[in-house]
């Protein structure tokens, strides 16, 4: 892939600003400075991977959490 094409677009505009904030979030908990600004190149890749994984992880957990609120009051038909 050539240099400087980004495949990892936020499919949702809307909720980039949440993500972003997140990010800074996640970083902070586990410890990791992130330089100010929105360029993270100089981040390690073992960093930011960290962040990722962290970030998928709440993102399952909130999406469960609110599948399961759906769900809670329903009951099932026999």
């Amino acid at each position: 892939m050539a240099q400087g094409q980004r495949t990892n677009r936020v499919l949702v505009p809307e909720a980039r600003a949440a993500l972003d904030q997140m990010k800074w979030e996640i970083a902070r908990e586990v410890g990791i400075n992130l330089p100010p600004g929105s360029y993270l190149g100089d981040v390690p890749s073992r960093q930011n991977g960290a962040i990722g994984g962290h970030m998928v992880r709440r993102m399952i957990q909130q999406y469960e959490q609110n599948l399961a609120g759906n769900f809670a009051g329903t009951t099932t038909l026999r």
